[in-house]
């Protein structure tokens, strides 16, 4: 199992790594080929003190090992070390903190406290690469500014980079923990070194508690939101960071893993599917800065400001005519504007600066180029508060994330599928992640990034949402996936890429929005480095007689709506009857049984589902589209390339989207989707990459065609 797999390394000692030839990177400002990162540091004494805290930290809970055996042994691992003074210097700040009397290992209260410090230190400096060989990071390959590093520490929390514009040599961990200039990139057998002149020590605290202190100092910046989301009672909310029932069950071993893969699932001989290690909470706040308020003659400090702001919000329309709500001070009621209008800022999960949309493998992207972007690329989710849509969006003109921005793409059957224009009115919000008020890295469970223009669901934005096709990639359900920092995860470890979600009848419901039977097992698969011809690449999977029920995002307005189901077919795949519903005790059946075998390789298929390669006859090829809807299938999108050489994108046989649902969707109401396999056969798989929900104005407009893309 992962988690015991840092106590097998122990087993490589010293002198076995002595002799062993390892290749080394020459270009390393240092390299030490005779030396582990525990050698190296105890041949230097401006790390004594940081060598005898190694010797006295476990390496888990699990272990009596300690961290220092473990930086002896095989391995790749990225170390932050910390000087003797920067050490002494945290000393010295726990004393004005009031935690010791003065600046002494020996002034703890109690050797546990004192461990728990040791703690700190210790397990926030070292990033763990596990078993890929060069899985370690140079400082020309930590990631940009204000983003967080792709492995987290050995306290299972990401460091974050920063990199003052004006200083090109300076980069701080964490904002305010400089790395060396001169003492960095220092290459050991088992990993790299950088020297740190300050401890990297995280406050964990909440956003809840993080939100307090700025009230109680009147904390200039969000000032005026941070006011709002006190008042309408949802701190007790923002409060939360982990479940702990789920750390007790993962700890006692009563989360397993799941082995055998091989066999089950028809992956590589001795893959595992590894559990999550833990189930934690995230946030993500969208805020208005305080300055916007000042522009708009609202004070933040202000003793009128909730009454002020409730009334900015009548005055310039933003909810929406359709919406039912109070203007009363009950602000914590789900029926007060104000409490409707701040949890439309909210997330329920956390979301950091490089995942807010995903580039990997969309129309004209490389991957081998990835800060030049092509088409937008997008993400829809849902808010706290009342269920409503959000929409995240970037492209290459957009000059960064925006929030609800609609643009003109050039969307024919021979465009490019960019954006060639934006409506003035349609521009969205940008979120703004380079701004000093950005809050990446100071909160356990929160992100908060100010935006550009103020945001609410009102029915211009319903307007535009109902107007575009909305798909979105099955795991954005999922808020876990990205509180856990297992979706799209950029390394390609076995331990991240099967995540094995534990089944919600035998061992824990973890995804919330997901249910499951007990004869299945359920797998999200992190395709970083395999090129599939999924949207982002990644995909979830189950192998068995299964039955799995998914919670769907609302739809923007009432009206008429089909609902798609897209699949990447191949024999593996299973047979499963789709049921659709509000109620998900008794959904109703929805169409036939979907065969997500059924591709159209085979002529016979493809002459059953219409198929037929496009000819480049633009009114032909669109023929050939009215045919395969009219027998309820459609191409896979055009937006989703591959680019491993084969033609993997709009004319793909494999690629087909089914339209299993025709109806009319409340946008008050819950809707759930439920996949039951109809075989008895054990080995076939479940598969799901994205659903999409398209109102009648797209699919059956008769002056402007639902585009390709």
């Amino acid at each position: 199992m992962r988690r015991l797999s840092n106590i097998f390394k122990l087993c490589f000692l010293i002198a076995c790594l002595w002799g062993c030839k390892e290749t080394v990177d020459t270009s390393a400002r240092y390299v030490f080929r005779d030396d582990t990162i525990l050698s190296y540091l105890e041949k230097h004494d401006v790390y004594s003190s940081y060598v005898d805290v190694l010797r006295q930290v476990n390496i888990s809970k699990l272990s009596d090992s300690k961290v220092s055996q473990l930086l002896s042994a095989r391995g790749v691992y990225t170390v932050f070390a910390p000087t003797n003074d920067a050490i002494q210097k945290y000393l010295e700040y726990l004393v004005e903190d009031g935690l010791i009397s003065e600046p002494s290992w020996d002034a703890f209260p109690s050797e546990h406290k004192a461990d728990s410090i040791r703690k700190v230190i210790v397990y926030n400096s070292i990033i763990d690469g596990g078993d890929e060989a060069d899985a370690f990071f140079y400082t020309t390959q930590f990631p940009q500014d204000k983003d967080e590093f792709i492995l987290g520490c050995l306290n299972d929390k990401k460091l974050t980079v920063r990199k003052p514009a004006n200083k090109p040599d300076s980069i701080y961990i964490n904002e305010d923990c400089p790395v060396s200039v001169k003492e960095r990139d220092i290459l050991t057998i088992n990993g790299i070194i950088h020297q740190i002149e300050k401890v990297i020590a995280p406050k964990d605290i909440s956003a809840a508690s993080y939100i307090q202190q700025a009230l109680d100092e009147k904390r200039d910046g969000f000032l005026a939101c941070f006011r709002v989301i006190q008042a309408c009672g949802l701190l007790d909310t923002l409060r939360a960071i982990r479940d702990e029932k789920y750390e007790e069950l993962y700890q006692t071993g009563q989360i397993p893993d799941l082995v055998g893969m091989a066999s089950s699932y028809g992956f590589a001989e001795g893959e595992i599917g590894y559990a999550p290690k833990h189930r934690l909470y995230g946030f993500t706040i969208f805020a208005e800065p305080d300055d916007f308020w000042r522009e708009q003659g609202i004070d933040p400090a202000g003793p009128d400001l909730l009454k002020e702001l409730t009334q900015w919000i009548l005055d310039n329309h933003q909810y929406s005519d359709d919406d039912h709500f109070t203007t009363d001070e009950n602000y914590e009621s789900e029926d007060n504007l104000l409490y409707q209008w701040i949890t439309y800022h909210i997330l329920p999960m956390k979301i950091p600066k490089g995942k807010l949309v995903f580039h990997v493998n969309e129309y004209g992207y490389n991957l081998s180029r990835p800060d030049v972007y092509a088409i937008p690329v997008y993400e829809y989710y849902v808010t706290m508060g009342k269920r409503r849509l959000f929409k995240l969006i970037e492209s290459r003109t957009s000059n960064g994330v925006h929030i609800n921005r609609f643009p003109i793409t050039d969307n024919g059957r021979q465009g490019t599928g960019e954006e060639i224009g934006c409506d003035p009115k349609k521009v969205g919000s940008l979120v703004d992640t380079e701004s000093p008020l950005a809050v990446l890295s100071d909160i356990a469970n929160c992100n908060i990034y100010p935006i550009s223009a103020p945001i609410s669901y009102n029915d211009e934005t319903r307007n535009n949402l109902q107007r575009e096709r909305i798909r979105f990639d099955g795991m954005s359900l999922f808020p876990e996936a990205m509180n856990n920092d297992f979706r799209l995860k950029k390394a390609s470890e076995e331990r991240y890429k099967h995540v094995f979600i534990p089944n919600t009848v035998r061992h824990y419901n973890y995804l919330e929005n997901m249910q499951q039977n007990s004869e299945m097992n359920f797998v999200y698969y992190n395709a970083w480095n395999d090129d599939w011809c999924n949207l982002h690449r990644d995909e979830m999977k189950a192998v068995g007689r299964f039955e799995v029920m998914f919670k769907l995002p609302p739809v923007p307005r009432r009206g008429t709506y089909e609902v798609r189901y897209k699949v990447l077919a191949n024999s593996k795949r299973g047979v499963a009857q789709i049921y659709f519903g509000t109620d998900p005790e008794k959904l109703p059946v929805a169409g036939i049984p979907l065969d997500l075998t059924m591709d159209c390789r085979n002529d016979v298929t493809a002459k059953l589902v219409g198929w037929e390669k496009d000819t480049g006859d633009d009114d032909y090829d669109a023929e050939v589209d009215k045919k395969m809807r009219n027998n309820g299938y459609m191409k896979g999108p055009k937006s989703i390339n591959s680019n491993d050489g084969t033609e993997r994108d709009y004319n793909d046989r494999e690629n087909i989207r089914h339209i299993f649902v025709r109806q009319t969707l409340d946008p008050n109401e819950t809707y759930y989707i439920k996949l039951k396999s109809v075989l008895e056969e054990e080995r076939k798989e479940f598969y799901m990459d994205f659903i999409e929900y398209c109102s009648k104005d797209i699919y059956d407009n008769p002056e402007k065609p639902e585009d390709i893309w």
